[in-house]
């Protein structure tokens, strides 16, 4: 439904060509994954779609590092293979002081200290905060997280994506690990922000207005003239809730404006002791290891920008100057509207929320204190407040800010996640109504799941403290008025059967597959999330035999699935002259396969019955990281999705099983899917006539964890031996 207000906004058909084209152009999220790019070929430049293995600045670890060193320690690795990689941050219960959440916090910093871990102790602060104010996301690096906001390191020009728990074993112990470089969406913001509109504002209307999957796995690069008048802080806010856009990376470039930011952050740490230029009896403090003057010098001698005629996958165009504060919600980052139209509703709140890794910095208590000052919280309404960090606290209480919230009647929490990830203080209550400056207001996140949650900038967060329902600042007084804009518009978009790369000849690593072959398979079904491929009654029987996860794979989806795969353990002898062949069941399906949780039954589940190969239209990322760590190999072909939904799926489109009323279709096909040139080849039972497509074939990475039987046996096989 469109609804009135909305910002101008245009989606603009990509693979723009610029007048001087480079022979092999580069993106920015492309040259930056370059320089962290590990065992290419020579020569080879990084494009989107390639399997790349990756040595990152840095791994963060949170509350999770518990699980990890788990993970590290059975899988028989003793030693950190590079201590300055890992960051841990202890930030997501932190309100918890009982005996075992204490014992868990001691031990995962004894494993700190025991192998010289920048460790950072509960109540410093949320861990993505933490890694922006001490410069392990810096510009032009690269710096994972076992966090799905790693995205937020974007805001300062670093390339940061979430990655799994078995991925940050993969890296303490190896210094290493696998990433497929995401497609590239440019997303160009143009003009300015009004007075009153903010970089939540901004990210919440592109959530709720490009809602069509438009930058699922994607990695972002914003641009435009409009980024110059975005501050710090807002950048940081819009490249977080990038994560709820459905993105993996929210890139913002590196300018003047974050050029200041850093001397500013220069300047306050260099004032942290009493020495001055006009005391030279007292010496300078030590260099800070992250952000000094060499490092600002040297970033502004090597500057990074996208090659023109560099190829993305679209092209977003937002006019800041069209957008008005907007709401997202209740419990979905998809919804969003206008503030004047949702102020008319007058829906009273019971609990408002300035906490979190979005929206919890200095300028974020800031605002919301500009509204609160000399006002009182509404009766009958609780606001809770939580800095960032420590140091966005102590900032705040400089210059008054903080005090002001306090007298205002909030209710001050430890510097940490608490209500954002549902733990704590403060959730809401069965029927209650809730608004919040933080990401996510997914159904019973934040407390009940009978409960309504919407999110919005800080400012609008205090404002609907103080009136008791949902509204902006202009409300507290009468006199301000606020324009409001007129609707967006989606003028094209890209298509996604166009693939302008083409196959790229792979060499092999020795003893993958040159090709996999088999029957194919066909579930016409998007979105099919991992409880329908592995239900979640099975998910923590941990003595469950992979036999047993055969019998049961897609059980919740079509019962008659792991029959119908079974019917085929005797394959036919046609490929079996070449024993570089890789035989099985190969499962089409259609996009976003794989959605939903982590678990990684998912993916052991399908290869225990006997499917090595999966090729869907686009995966869900977690999915696909799980599957390659444990060697089920996954490629994109939307072209034969296409294909086989317009001939076998009921009706011609997917989601209402086969033309029969089957859920799993079984054309009666045989596939083959060369791993050398990426080309797909099908033939019909009897039949010598094909039909062919190509894939991106997958890169050594994936090649090296498939061979080792997982990235487990793979990390064993890349510790050095003095480490066992």
């Amino acid at each position: 439904m469109r609804l009135p207000f909305p910002p101008a906004v245009r989606l603009v058909n990509a693979r723009r060509l610029y007048a001087t084209i480079p022979r092999n152009p580069q993106t920015l999220v492309e040259k930056i994954v370059q320089r962290y790019a590990v065992g290419l070929p020579p020569g080879r430049l990084v494009k989107a779609g390639d399997y790349v293995m990756i040595c990152p600045e840095h791994v963060m670890t949170h509350d999770n590092t518990g699980p990890v060193i788990s993970k590290f320690t059975s899988i028989g690795a003793d030693k950190i293979q590079n201590p300055r990689q890992p960051v841990f941050t202890l930030d997501h219960d932190v309100q918890n002081k009982s005996f075992k959440n204490l014992a868990k916090y001691a031990a995962i910093e004894e494993f700190a200290r025991l192998h010289n871990v920048d460790f950072y102790p509960a109540g410093r602060g949320i861990g993505h905060q933490i890694l922006v104010e001490e410069g392990y996301a810096f510009p032009y690096t690269l710096t994972v997280a076992s966090d799905s906001h790693s995205n937020m390191y974007g805001g300062v020009g670093c390339v940061g994506t979430p990655i799994v728990r078995t991925d940050a074993a993969a890296l303490w112990a190896t210094g290493k690990t696998w990433w497929q470089v995401p497609r590239i969406v440019n997303v160009e913001l143009r003009g300015q922000l009004s007075p009153g509109v903010t970089g939540k504002d901004v990210i919440i209307a592109l959530c709720g207005y490009f809602d069509r999957d438009e930058v699922l796995n994607a990695a972002i690069e914003f641009t435009g003239k409009g980024i110059a008048t975005l501050s710090v802080d807002e950048r940081l806010t819009i490249a977080n809730m990038t994560t709820e856009w459905g993105a993996l990376v929210g890139l913002f470039p590196v300018d003047e404006t974050l050029m200041g930011w850093y001397e500013q952050r220069l300047a306050a740490l260099e004032l942290r002791t009493f020495s001055s230029p006009s005391d030279s009896s007292i010496p300078p403090p030590p260099e800070h290891p992250r952000i000094n003057r060499h490092r600002l010098s040297t970033l502004r001698a090597d500057s990074i920008k996208p090659d023109y005629g560099a190829e993305y996958d679209m092209h977003l165009v937002l006019d800041l100057s069209t957008l008005v504060p907007h709401v997202s919600g209740p419990n979905s980052v998809k919804v969003s509207t206008p503030l004047p139209l949702l102020e008319q509703s007058r829906i009273g709140i019971q609990k408002a929320y300035l906490v979190s890794c979005t929206n919890s910095r200095a300028s974020d208590i800031a605002a919301a204190a500009t509204v609160m000052k000399g006002k009182k919280i509404a009766p009958g309404v609780e606001f809770y407040v939580a800095a960032a960090s420590s140091v966005v606290r102590e900032e705040s209480e400089r210059r008054g800010d903080w005090e002001i919230l306090t007298q205002a009647g909030a209710k001050i929490l430890p510097a940490g996640c608490g209500p954002c990830i549902g733990l704590g203080t403060g959730l809401l209550e069965e029927g209650e109504t809730g608004i919040s400056a933080t990401n996510r207001n997914y159904k019973g996140r934040m407390g009940h799941s009978k409960a309504q949650a919407y999110l919005a900038s800080p400012a609008v967060v205090a404002a609907s403290a103080v009136n008791g329902y949902i509204s902006g600042p202009v409300s507290l007084d009468a006199s301000s008025s606020l324009e409001q804009k007129p609707t967006f518009s989606i003028l094209s978009r890209a298509d996604p059967m166009i693939n302008t790369t083409g196959p790229v000849k792979e060499s092999l690593v020795p003893g993958f597959p040159t090709s996999f072959a088999g029957p194919l398979l066909f579930i016409p079904q998007d979105n099919l999330n991992t409880d329908g491929i592995y239900p979640g009654k099975y998910t923590y029987q941990d003595d469950i035999t992979p036999e047993r996860q055969a019998q049961v794979v897609m059980e919740n989806y079509d019962p008659q699935f792991a029959w119908v795969v079974g019917s085929y353990k005797s394959l036919p002898v046609r490929a079996l002259a070449d024993e570089a062949v890789k035989l099985g069941v190969i499962l089409i399906s259609g996009y976003n396969f794989g959605t939903g949780s982590s678990r990684e039954q998912a993916a052991t589940a399908l290869k225990a019955a006997g499917v090595p190969l999966v090729i869907a239209g686009s995966f869900g990322d977690i999915f696909k990281r799980n599957a390659i760590n444990n060697g089920l190999v996954c490629v994109e072909c939307p072209e034969l999705v296409a294909d086989l939904t317009k001939v076998h799926a009921n009706d011609g489109r997917r989601g209402a099983g086969g033309r029969q009323g089957e859920l799993t279709v079984d054309p009666k096909l045989h596939i083959n899917v060369s791993m050398v040139d990426g080309q797909v080849t099908i033939t019909a039972e009897g039949e010598r006539e094909c039909k062919n497509y190509s894939v991106r074939t997958v890169g050594s990475s994936v090649q090296e964890i498939w061979v080792c039987g997982g990235l487990e046996n793979y990390i064993l096989k890349e510790i050095p031996h003095k480490n066992m």
